[in-house]
C-alpha cells in the first residue's frame, strides 16, 4: 500500500475512523491501547490521532488548567497523563464540547507523542511531529513534507 500524502488532506480538516491498534506508553506501562480511535487529518499535517477516553488507564489523565482555541474544532482542554511517579505535563487534549462538524471528537484524546515515552500504531513506533505545537503522529504509512519544522509556520 502507498503511503498517503498529507499534502492531499483536505483543510478545513477531515475526520476518520481508526481500526488500527494504537498504544500509548508512559512510564514503561501502556497508559491507552484502543482499535477505535479518530484521525484528523488536516493539509500539510501528519493524522492526530484522538482515542477513547475511556481506553486510558484509570486516572491516568489528570484535567490541567488553561485552553486553546483551535479554529476549526473549538476549545481544548489540557491534561497531564500521570503513571506513578512519572507525570507528562499536558500531554494530552480534549474538545469537551466541539464544534458541530467535529462532535465525533467528544470524550476523545489527543496524545503529543513527543511529551510521552512511545506512541504505536499497528506496532510501528510514531515520530512526532516536528515543532511541539501540533500532534501529528508520523509513521510509514504517511509522507510529508510536513508543517512544523523550522520554516515552516508560514505554510
Amino acid at each position: 500500500m502507498e503511503p498517503e500524502s498529507v499534502w492531499d488532506y483536505p483543510r478545513p480538516p477531515a475526520l476518520r475512523a481508526s481500526q488500527e491498534r494504537v498504544e500509548v506508553e508512559l512510564g514503561g506501562v501502556v497508559v491507552a491501547r484502543t482499535r477505535r480511535s479518530l484521525q484528523v487529518l488536516e493539509t500539510s499535517h501528519p493524522p492526530t490521532y484522538y482515542l477513547p477516553a475511556g481506553d486510558f488507564l484509570a486516572g491516568a489523565l489528570v484535567p490541567v488548567a488553561g485552553s486553546t482555541w483551535c479554529e476549526w474544532k473549538g476549545e481544548a482542554t489540557y491534561f497531564d497523563l500521570v503513571v506513578g511517579e512519572r507525570v507528562a505535563a499536558r500531554a494530552a487534549w480534549c474538545y469537551p464540547d466541539p464544534v458541530p462538524a467535529y462532535a465525533a471528537l467528544r470524550d476523545h484524546v489527543a496524545v503529543m507523542p513527543g511529551l510521552v515515552d512511545a506512541c504505536v500504531v499497528d506496532g510501528e513506533r510514531v515520530r512526532p511531529q516536528e515543532g511541539g505545537f501540533y500532534g501529528g503522529w508520523i509513521t510509514s504509512k504517511v509522507t510529508g513534507p510536513f508543517k512544523g519544522a523550522p520554516g515552516s509556520r508560514g505554510w
